[in-house]
């Protein structure tokens, strides 16, 4: 019997690059792949196929509407989405055999229908919840952070983003766990456009994912006035766009493309000169980020900038793929910036750094043995709770 997989995940899948790499790299080794998603706006279609030529993968959305970053005032919107998931779970049990939850926000509605009918758990974390949270009292956050150990110790099987977060989930006992990078799936690099989309500038930067004033946008902005020879490509969706789309849109030199999907993404990302991910490792999470931005720069041969204590820092200088500035420093950005734009020798040789780098370690084929291994254990060998 083929093993049906239903993926949760707390966002309308529009796009979700780990999601849709995990639910392809499923559907292609023979599983039959369902995706249940969040729509937080209610305008997006309740039910569409992944992709456009295949309607072998299905997005489900909740139509719940609620707003991104509003803290422990979002906490009825988040309770109506558990209520909304366990609901659609339950109705839905005789139509899938193993639940793959993505982060804290979907857990507990799996782990009940584990008690409940005996459906097998994988526990993905991207970011770990309690750590993730910026508005939220400590005696919540406490709370949240004992109960997602415990649920981590209640799954059958755990995922990680990073090695290093092991370390922030310290006290848990998971009964198998696996790390996979967030390493893009394309593996073949698009051939290089002759122009930049800018040809008016001399240099082309680029930044596409969630919009957050914690991952040094503000201070790229403000680089940017300094250099109006200069471009950026910006785009994404988050709790922080009215603090960051107006100024940008306003910017000659910046251009807005709102929320794209994951191939334009790539295109965008493969035009430019530099990426970036100045993440503040004040924040938790940040201190043990793993993200695919990383990754894609590296398969895609360009040099990424990144924050000083971010874990990026170790990956990228590991990898001599990038350089290193301190977090919200807009003069060491402003210089690291000068310095790859003065240097095109320095660009390329890091970039084909990070090309060596993906394909010996963070590849997605390495990253897809790992999954499909981990889902014949938890299937063919059932651990107790």
């Amino acid at each position: 019997m083929t093993a049906r997989v239903v993926i949760c995940r707390s966002n309308p899948i529009d796009p979700d690059p780990r999601v849709e790499k995990t639910a392809h790299t499923l559907s292609d080794a023979g599983y039959l792949v369902s995706i249940l998603g969040w729509d937080r706006t209610g305008e997006l279609p309740v039910r569409k196929p992944l992709d456009r030529s295949d309607n072998s993968i299905q997005v489900y959305r909740l139509p719940i509407k609620a707003e991104f970053g509003h803290g422990i005032a979002n906490l009825p919107n988040l309770l109506r989405w558990q209520w909304g998931l366990m609901k659609w779970l339950s109705q839905n049990r005789a139509g899938y055999d193993l639940i793959h939850a993505c982060d804290f926000d979907t857990i507990l509605p799996a782990l009940i229908c584990r008690l409940l009918w005996g459906k097998p758990v994988i526990y993905d974390i991207f970011d770990f919840y309690a750590d993730h949270l910026r508005a939220t009292p400590v005696i919540i956050k406490r709370l949240i952070r004992l109960l997602d150990l415990r649920a981590i110790s209640w799954a059958d099987a755990l995922i990680l983003a990073d090695d290093s977060r092991y370390a922030q989930i310290e006290g848990a006992k998971p009964k198998r766990s696996v790390v996979i990078y967030n390493s893009p799936r394309r593996c073949s690099v698009p051939p290089i456009p002759e122009r930049s989309p800018h040809p008016n500038t001399s240099l082309n930067i680029t930044y596409i994912g969630l919009l957050q004033v914690e991952r040094g946008l503000i201070e790229m902005l403000q680089v940017m006035e300094r250099h109006p020879d200069w471009s950026l490509d910006l785009a994404g969706f988050g709790g922080d766009e009215a603090a960051i789309v107006p100024t940008a849109e306003r910017m000659p030199n910046v251009t807005w493309h709102g929320r794209i999907s994951y191939d334009r993404a790539m295109d965008i990302s493969q035009a430019a000169d530099i990426l970036f991910a100045t993440y503040d490792p004040g924040i938790p999470n940040h201190r043990y980020s793993s993200p695919n931005k990383v990754f894609e720069a590296m398969m895609l041969g360009k040099p990424i900038i990144v924050a000083r204590n971010t874990n990026m820092d170790r990956i990228v200088e590991q990898a001599e793929c990038g350089i290193v500035v301190p977090y919200g420093d807009v003069s060491a950005l402003d210089g690291a910036l000068e310095s790859l734009h003065t240097d095109p020798e320095l660009r390329q040789k890091l970039g084909e750094n990070g090309q060596r780098a993906y394909k010996s370690t963070y590849g997605w084929d390495r990253m897809h043995d790992r999954l499909l291994t981990l889902y014949s254990e938890v299937i063919t060998n059932p651990v107790s709770t």
